[in-house]
């Protein structure tokens, strides 16, 4: 049987239900030989899962999914083999997470002008876990709890997602930028969830530009795109990835998608990491 991977995991330490623990047992029910945990701009919850792995033995790939602004919305590009326990690194995250504090005031105002009564501190409050990094789930589910709508997915599509009503976008740092970043960290730079930004034209600006791989196993990519990223990674000698995208439960659903149900082979795995060792050598 191929062993395989899931690339793409959130934890409480950012917009996930889960404990990191959580986690890495769930990918050891799942069968996985590796899980990679990614969090938005922070690498608080590895640690936590470097432990659990060791009883469990399962391979845990240091990751980031760091936030970045390409062409006037949200373009996420995954960091794997991260240093996370550099104080440097941790503080160059920082600074995205207050970009990210500063785009939920302003989305909340916005909620505000449009009559709801809505507050970031009650939003903040719900947030428990390794760090208080709040994203936009967390708004989701304060406005379920004020009966605005009903699920997470009509709360993105009326208000927080691209083309929503209280939709923002502040200054970030360009995808470029985000890529460079994890690069000249030693980290390997991967395009997460390509299929959401319909613009095949900036994918392909950013593997020219210097991705090391794209995710193409994702739940949000329909099949034709697949086939069209796997084309692309074999024409530009990117490493093909896959991951779940899995935030935990909201309700009793798994959001994206279950841990375990996207993945990626383990000779991706490998590949990221030889890239890793020639970039840190």
């Amino acid at each position: 049987m191929q062993l395989m991977a899931d690339l793409h995991t959130h934890t409480k330490a950012s917009d996930g239900t889960c404990e990191p623990a959580e986690n890495v047992r769930l990918a050891k029910e799942a069968g996985l030989a590796a899980l990679a945990i990614t969090d938005h701009d922070t690498v608080a919850g590895i640690p936590e899962a470097m432990e659990a792995a060791r009883a469990l033995d399962v391979e845990i790939i240091p990751g980031v999914e760091v936030s970045s602004v390409g062409k006037g919305q949200d373009i996420h590009v995954l960091g794997y083999f991260v240093p996370y326990e550099d104080p440097a690194f941790e503080e160059r995250l920082f600074r995205l997470r207050e970009t990210r504090h500063e785009r939920n005031q302003l989305l909340i105002a916005r909620l505000q002008e449009l009559g709801i009564d809505i507050s970031l501190e009650k939003v903040y409050r719900r947030k428990q876990g390794t760090d208080k990094n709040i994203g936009r789930p967390h708004i989701a589910e304060e406005l379920i709890e004020l009966g605005v709508v009903s699920t997470i997915a009509e709360a993105f599509d009326k208000y927080l997602g691209k083309g929503g009503a209280a939709y923002v976008n502040p200054p970030r740092i360009t995808p470029q930028e985000a890529i460079t970043l994890i690069k000249e960290a030693g980290g390997v730079a991967v395009l997460a969830h390509p299929g959401l930004y319909d613009d095949d034209e900036l994918v392909q600006e950013l593997i020219v530009f210097g991705l090391d791989g794209i995710e193409v196993n994702h739940p949000d990519n329909d099949e034709v795109q697949k086939m069209r990223y796997s084309k692309w990674a074999a024409q530009y000698g990117l490493v093909v990835t896959g991951g779940s995208d899995f935030h935990g439960w909201r309700g009793e659903e798994p959001f994206h998608a279950m841990l375990g149900s996207h993945t990626a082979a383990m000779d991706a795995v490998k590949q990221l990491r030889a890239i890793a060792a020639k970039r840190k050598a």
